[in-house]
């Protein structure tokens, strides 16, 4: 299964059932005690649900993920296959797959944990009430509680586990599509690379944008590249230095640099913090650059009529 084998290869928790049950200290004779609820319960699914849809009608995220009648049906469907799970009480590997592919779904669908805790809590609630209704010994009753706190931890903490790691990998596409974003490299005619610098410049994206840049040169064997700096608020030490990292690997590449966009602001801030830029080609604006590239390529715009 797809969603499988993304979690394996994912950081994250993945215990196989014998473990977890040791983990939560879910004995055999809790597995009993929940099995004799079977009998119980099932009949009594319907009351519970409705008893849960009673409290969730009442919250925002009902009209937001519950309103359309068909994904209600097929959600309600999917918690009768939840329970009957449950209430069989056989935790096996199948049983812990189940309950993560549950964890992808609230995290496909959006649905918040804390929706998702407070919903398992009202469940709870529900079935403790059945629990004190139907049972006449005291003891029995804290001890069946207890054994359905227990499973409904287990399965709280499998869907919490899945739902981070998938939360994640989602923020994790996101910052590298960003940071895509953020360094567009771009051919603006043969053999000649711009890259419109714009925000803070720190270590982690320098190096990305050196990344970018080289695989560029490499892919297009360009011979001119020009770092348009104009959208950079801040020029320090720190920055000019990773500037001229960027320029010197690429002059190992046979590819010339040029930073364009320097602001008589920034040269100031550079003046006064003793920055050497060293035989990196500088230029006041992006088309100064372009002009000095065209003159090192031996070419020329001529208007026509």
């Amino acid at each position: 299964m797809q969603f499988q084998t993304n979690y394996i290869h994912s950081v994250g928790d993945v215990r196989d059932a014998s473990s977890l049950r040791e983990l939560y200290k879910i004995s055999n004779r809790d597995l009993e005690s929940i099995k004799s609820l079977e009998p119980l319960m099932l009949p009594q699914l319907d009351k519970m649900l409705d008893g849960f849809y009673g409290w969730l009608m009442g919250q925002p995220e009902y009209e937001q993920f519950f309103s359309d009648p068909k994904l209600l049906k097929h959600t309600q469907k999917m918690q009768h296959i939840y329970w009957q799970k449950f209430l069989a009480a056989d935790i096996n590997d199948e049983y812990v797959q189940h309950r993560r592919m549950i964890g992808e779904t609230h995290a496909r669908i959006g649905l918040s944990m804390t929706m998702f805790f407070a919903g398992m809590t009202i469940f709870h609630n529900l079935v403790s009430e059945i629990i004190q209704e139907k049972s006449s010994n005291s003891k029995e009753k804290v001890a069946t509680t207890d054994s359905v706190a227990k499973v409904l931890h287990l399965d709280t903490g499998i869907v919490c586990e899945v739902y981070t790691i998938m939360s994640n990998e989602t923020i994790s596409a996101q910052s590298k599509s960003l940071m895509e974003m953020s360094t567009p490299v771009t051919q603006i005619w043969d053999n000649i690379l711009l890259l419109p610098l714009v925000g803070i410049v720190d270590s982690k994206r320098a190096l990305d944008i050196r990344n970018a840049v080289l695989s560029a040169i490499s892919r297009t064997r360009a011979r001119v590249f020009i770092l348009d700096i104009s959208g950079v608020a801040v020029v320090d030490t720190a920055v000019a230095n990773h500037l001229i990292k960027i320029a010197k690997a690429t002059r190992l590449m046979g590819c010339e640099s040029t930073l364009s966009g320097i602001s008589p602001s920034i040269a100031e801030t550079m003046i006064e913090l003793g920055i050497d830029i060293g035989a990196l080609r500088t230029t006041a604006t992006m088309m100064d650059a372009l002009e000095a590239a065209f003159q090192r390529l031996g070419l020329r715009i001529a208007k026509t009529n």
